[in-house]
C-alpha cells in the first residue's frame, strides 16, 4: 500500500493517480471536511485557545512547506514549478501578515482577502486536484496536497470567529488590489520560468478554466478568466449581503 508513498510522480510508473469525483476523491474531502469542522469546535470552545491557534498556524504552514520543498529536493524534483506562487500558496503569506498585524483595520483587510479569494479558491482547487491524477491515494504528495488545503479551508474560518473579519461588498477593492499586485509579477515569472502559477498561462484539464478557454480561445482566455473572476467575487459577495440582510431581518 506504502509502496509508492515517498515518490514524486516523475519517479511512479504511470496509471496511478485517480480521478475527480471518484471514490477515493469524494471520499478524501468527506473526511478532510470533517476534520476541519471538528478542529474547528476544538479550538473555538475556549477563546485562549483560538488566540494561540492564530498565530501558531500560519508558522505550522511554513513547516509544512519547507518540509515538502526539502522532500522534494531530496528526490532530486524540487524546481521553480514548486515555489509557493499559486493563489492557494499565496493564502500562506496572507495569513502570516494577518497573524502580525497590530491593527483591527489590516487584520480586516487580509481576512477580507482569505475569505473572498483564498477561500474559494481553495475549494476549487479541493474539487478539482490537479494533483489527483499524478498519484495514488497513499503518496506524500497527495496527503500533503489535501492537508494544506485543509489548512487554507481553516484559518479564514477562524478569523471570521475571531472576529477579525466583517465581510463587506465596499470592502471589495481589497480583493481586486491584491489580485492584480499578485497577478502581474506571478504572470512576468510565468513567462520568464514557463511556469503556470494561478494559472494564467493554460488552464488545467477538466475544470472550469478549461472551458472558459475553450470558448474565449488562447488570445483571449486571461480576459474570461478575469470575467470569471469578476463573477465569482461578485456571486460571493451576494451571497454575503444576503446572508447579512437576513440575519438583520430575523434580529428585528
Amino acid at each position: 500500500m506504502f509502496e509508492y508513498f515517498w515518490k514524486q510522480y516523475e519517479d511512479l510508473p504511470p496509471g496511478l493517480g485517480y480521478m475527480r469525483f471518484s471514490a477515493e476523491h469524494i471520499i478524501t474531502l468527506l473526511v478532510l471536511f470533517v476534520l476541519v469542522i471538528l478542529t474547528v469546535r476544538i479550538l473555538t470552545c475556549k477563546s485562549s485557545r483560538l488566540t494561540s491557534a492564530m498565530k501558531v498556524i500560519p508558522w505550522i504552514m511554513v513547516c509544512m512547506e519547507v518540509f515538502k520543498d526539502a522532500f522534494l529536493a531530496h528526490a532530486g524534483h524540487f524546481g521553480p514549478g514548486y515555489l509557493p506562487l499559486h493563489l492557494c500558496s499565496l493564502g500562506l503569506f496572507v495569513f502570516i501578515a494577518s497573524s502580525l498585524s497590530k491593527t483591527d483595520k489590516w487584520r480586516m483587510i487580509w481576512g477580507e482577502i482569505a475569505c473572498i479569494l483564498i477561500l474559494p479558491g481553495t475549494i476549487a482547487a479541493l474539487l478539482f486536484p490537479d494533483w489527483a491524477h499524478l498519484y495514488p491515494v497513499f503518496n506524500f504528495m497527495n496527503f500533503y496536497g489535501y492537508a494544506w488545503h485543509g489548512m487554507l479551508l481553516l484559518y479564514p474560518v477562524l478569523m471570521v470567529k475571531q472576529g477579525w473579519t466583517h465581510l463587506n461588498i465596499r470592502h471589495a477593492y481589497y480583493v481586486w488590489i491584491f489580485m492584480i499586485a499578485a497577478a502581474v509579477p506571478v504572470y512576468i515569472f510565468d513567462r520568464i520560468a514557463h511556469c503556470n502559477f494561478m494559472f494564467v498561462n493554460w488552464p488545467p484539464k477538466g475544470t472550469p478554466l478549461e472551458l472558459i478557454a475553450q470558448v474565449t480561445g488562447d488570445s483571449l482566455y486571461l480576459l474570461g478568466y478575469a470575467i470569471f473572476a469578476a463573477v465569482v467575487i461578485g456571486l460571493i459577495y451576494a451571497g454575503v449581503e444576503l446572508y447579512h440582510r437576513k440575519r438583520h431581518g430575523a434580529g428585528k
